[in-house]
């Protein structure tokens, strides 16, 4: 299968991170949520922004440990199943297609202010654009967010500090009596699909160049994009009457008229505008690789795999996606941004729900470049903050969000569930709980391969004698004669020597020389006869083998070889080394489940090759 191509870097990330959030969130949504909350609608957004936290930091560890397109659903199957995972998968394809198309609906509101042509006309040209940009490639969807990024923080900037020494505190003079925590809430579900672009980096994993700066260019644009919010919006209450602002949908660019002037008006239309063909670009990008994600995984219909030959980008997916948006346009845009809101917050929902069962299902392969903090305290707490915040969304949304997952159910019912076998984390959990053996090496072998590709690891030599390598997992004790007797017979039939041989080699080198080399490893090491002879054998004993001084060993790498093999002895040596002084090592060793994963263990360490 043809691979994605990894073109974005870390300001990339970054940028459409804030690109995507930077759009309807402030200029399109302050207006109708302060017809929910009045003046307290600052404090909205800013909850909005902190509520996002668990989510982010719970994704940002899922997808530095699995950076594959689709983001929320290839790790929701991954840990819950593929029935959750493909509900999850097309909750978030329309809830970013949601976005994209109210961000199409606000450009086509401000580009009323400036231009005279028809608006939804300018909005469908505008989609089309990109979808020939994200044709072209991701890194030159990313550059083009890049500038767009750049030129919408200068304006906001230029009218944050115009407009700040001219606040009317008056407009204040309601604050209190507007301080209602349910009302805020309820905004807060409401304007929750500002911060939906944090999901969007997600599903462009497998496209970044190195997943360590997803974290980064997550909680940075989080940050960023919390503060900006919070600023605007609290100066844009300060100069606009309510009355005006009340239900607006030109908020920001009322408030510079207040403040600025018609030229200010113009000013921060044009703003709007950049920072709605901002967000209709990453929601193509980023909602056309859910599709993408699905049919790899045969929950669609494959047609949707289809890459581009030279830029490497799923078209099909890509023009589906842009044609929903366009046809999103005639739609309830108070519904829209409700439904796209609750998506979103039931993704994050299933994102701290799958860090548990990722965790507790004990996987070896499971290796993410970053861990969220406050391990399993901040995804409680996010599971029960997101479901009180859907409640506080209301009914109409809530309903036709069920509606969504009916749907999705039963496409995975109807279309995917005869197709798909995959293995995930959750029955890991179960079979912890009920130690009854309900899993096999699928779901560690995908991760293996995930790691792989994600840490660019080019086997070695050493690589591949693993691969092949012997293993002995023992469960009870036993002397270190008893443990070769066992190994010696099938050794010495892959080197050419009789069991014997090997047997009494072994047991020789060790009354000569201890192969033990600290508290719980030995590496008995011997030479023979003959030429380019080199082999390792692999051992875990869990109750441990005595050697010397009652030492009890539970790592054990037996190396064989023939003298001209001495310096590739001697690299052996020092690959086992940087083995076993990785981190957690002698924990996961003992862990493993299988002689399989104990091969992984040795194969995916983090050692010079």
């Amino acid at each position: 299968m043809s691979k994605l191509e990894k073109g974005l870097k870390l300001i990339d990330i970054y940028s459409i991170a804030i690109g995507s959030m930077v759009s309807s969130g402030v200029f399109l949504l302050p207006g109708i949520a302060y017809g929910m909350c009045g003046t307290t609608v600052s404090i909205a957004y800013l909850f909005a922004g902190l509520m996002s936290i668990p989510g982010v930091l719970s994704i940002s560890e899922l997808v530095t440990a699995m950076p594959k397109a689709g983001g929320g659903y290839f790790f929701v199957t991954r840990s819950l199943g593929a029935g959750v995972g493909t509900v999850a998968g097309i909750l978030s394809w329309f809830s970013l297609i949601f976005k994209a198309t109210f961000a199409l609906i606000g450009l086509s509101v401000y580009s009323e202010i400036i231009f005279s042509l028809n608006p939804k006309l300018i909005a469908i040209l505008i989609c089309l654009v990109f979808l020939i940009i994200n044709y072209l490639g991701v890194s030159k969807a990313g550059k083009a967010q890049s500038v767009l990024v750049l030129l919408l923080f200068a304006i906001l900037s230029y009218f944050f500090l115009s407009s700040a020494g001219k606040i009317d505190f008056g407009n204040y003079s309601t604050f209190i009596k507007d301080f209602d925590i349910s009302r805020i809430l309820s905004a807060s579900g409401f304007v929750f699909v500002s911060y939906g672009g944090l999901l969007k980096v997600a599903s462009l994993a497998e496209e970044t160049r190195d997943s360590r700066m997803i974290p980064k260019g997550l909680i940075g644009a989080l940050l960023t994009v919390s503060v900006l919010y919070t600023l605007i919006v609290f100066v844009t209450v300060g100069v606009l009457p309510g009355e005006n602002l009340f239900n607006s949908l030109t908020p920001i660019s009322d408030a510079a008229s207040a403040s600025m002037g018609v030229k200010g008006k113009v000013l921060l239309s044009i703003a709007a505008i950049i920072a709605f063909t901002s967000a209709a670009n990453v929601g193509i990008m980023s909602a056309s690789r859910y599709p993408y994600a699905l049919s790899r995984d045969n929950m669609f219909p494959k047609t949707f795999q289809k890459l581009s030959a030279k830029y490497k980008t799923p078209f099909v997916s890509i023009i589906v996606t842009g044609l929903i948006v366009i046809s999103g346009l005639f739609l309830n845009l108070n519904l829209l941004v409700e439904v796209a809101s609750t998506s979103l917050i039931l993704t994050y929902i299933l994102a701290n729900f799958s860090v548990i069962v990722m965790r507790e299902s004990r996987l070896t392969n499971y290796k993410p470049q970053f861990r969220a903090p406050m391990y399993p305290y901040l995804q409680i707490a996010g599971i029960v903050f997101y479901l009180f915040l859907i409640y506080e969304i209301g009914l109409e949304a809530i309903i036709a969000t069920v509606v969504f997952m009916i749907i999705s159910f039963f496409v995975y019912i109807l279309y995917g569930r005869a197709k798909n076998n995959q293995e995930y984390a959750l029955l890991h959990v179960i079979e912890r709980i009920l130690n009854k053996e309900l899993t096999g090496i699928r779901l560690e072998k995908e991760l293996r391969n995930i790691l792989k590709e994600r840490d660019s690891i080019k086997e070695d030599r050493f690589d591949k004698l693993v691969k092949k390598a012997l293993v002995f997992d023992f469960e009870s004790r036993m002397t270190y004669e008893e443990l070769y007797k066992e190994i010696s017979e099938k050794l010495g039939q892959r080197i050419g020597l009789s069991g014997d041989e090997v047997y009494n080699l072994l047991c020789d080198k060790e009354k000569r020389y201890s192969s033990v080399l600290g508290d719980n490893i030995a590496i008995p090491h011997v030479i023979v006869e003959g030429e380019k002879i080199f082999d390792v054998v692999i051992v875990r004993n869990k109750e441990g083998v005595v050697f010397e001084e009652n030492k009890k060993i539970n790592v054990i790498f037996v190396l064989i070889g023939s003298r001209d093999e001495r310096n590739f002895h001697l690299k052996a040596l020092s690959a086992i080394a940087q083995v076993v002084n990785g981190k957690d090592f002698y924990k996961k060793w003992m862990e493993a489940k299988n002689p399989q994963v104990l091969k992984d263990i040795v194969m995916l360490s983090k050692r010079q090759r």
